[in-house]
């Protein structure tokens, strides 16, 4: 499973101020975060991972946002044209991204996963703003400039509050964003 030494290792690597902060009582998600931080939801983030049935077959997409914000299958399903979005199980999530259930980092996400980023979220936030994620960890969370994150995370910006017009083929070619 990936961890905060993981990320931080990665971060340094790529010479990124951040920080590993040692919370106060572990999470047991990263909904939590604001309410142990003392930060406002929105500058807090979370990925959720579904399981997506389209054109004959099944992947998972993961999907970054605010944790105040987090889609829902209807939402996801809608951007994505699928068939059916369901939450993925704990197992799927383990397995899918190495970490643990509830506490995904944005960052170190296998290559051939599709991440997807709300659009929202990149609106709302300032490139300098400071954002929290979980790190896999129940007793730490990462700390670091908003614009970092979005260059680092190869994702697709959709809009998840209309429910796009884009079918998963387009969106199987993450992007970088910034």
């Amino acid at each position: 499973m990936k961890d905060a030494l993981a990320i931080h290792r990665w971060l340094l690597a790529h010479q990124i101020h951040h920080e590993i902060v040692r919370l106060p009582r572990p999470l047991t998600c990263s909904d939590e975060l604001p309410e142990v931080l003392g930060v406002t939801p929105e500058t807090c983030l979370g990925v959720a991972l579904f399981e997506v049935s389209a054109r004959g077959r099944t992947q998972e997409v993961a999907v970054v946002s605010a944790v105040n914000s987090c889609p829902g299958p209807a939402e996801v399903g809608a951007v994505l044209r699928a068939h059916r979005v369901s939450a993925a199980s704990a197992f799927t999530v383990n397995s899918a991204t190495d970490y643990a259930h509830g506490l995904v980092c944005p960052l170190l996400l296998p290559d051939g996963l599709t991440v997807l980023v709300d659009q929202r979220l990149i609106a709302r936030l300032d490139a300098d703003e400071v954002v929290h994620t979980a790190t896999g960890e129940r007793r730490t969370a990462l700390r670091l400039r908003a614009i970092h994150l979005f260059d680092l995370v190869a994702a697709k910006p959709v809009d998840l509050a209309a429910g796009g017009r884009r079918g998963l083929a387009s969106l199987a070619s993450p992007m970088r964003t910034a």
